[in-house]
C-alpha cells in the first residue's frame, strides 16, 4: 500500500487552532512524519516545537512564521461581505437622515 500525505493548503493554514500536532506541522512543511519527529528531537524543526508530556505540540503562530506567513490573508469573499455590509449601513443611514 502506498502512502501519500497531502500538503496543507494556504486556506487551511489560517483555519488552524492555536496549537497543532506534529503531523499537521509536518504536512505544512511537506515533510514526512518520521522526518518531523527526527527534526523535533534534534531541535531542528523549522519552527518552535513544544514537548507536552509525551507529545509534540506546535504553536500555530510559530508555524505560520516558519512558513513565512506573518499576517492573515484577505479573501475575496471577505471583501465582498464587507462591501455588502457597508452598502447596507450606508443605505440605512441615508434613509434615517431622509425621514422627517
Amino acid at each position: 500500500m502506498s502512502y501519500t500525505h497531502r500538503v496543507i493548503t494556504f486556506a487551511e493554514a489560517f483555519d488552524l487552532p492555536i496549537c497543532v500536532d506534529l503531523r499537521t506541522a509536518a504536512r505544512a512543511f511537506a515533510v514526512s512524519l518520521g522526518t518531523a519527529y527526527l527534526l523535533a528531537r534534534e531541535d531542528r524543526f523549522p519552527c518552535p516545537v513544544l514537548r507536552v508530556g509525551g507529545q509534540y505540540r506546535v504553536p500555530t503562530a510559530g508555524l505560520l512564521r516558519g512558513l513565512g506567513i506573518e499576517t492573515l490573508p484577505v479573501y475575496a469573499t471577505d471583501i465582498d461581505a464587507g462591501a455588502t455590509a457597508s452598502a447596507l449601513l450606508t443605505r440605512a443611514e441615508t434613509e434615517q437622515e431622509e425621514t422627517p
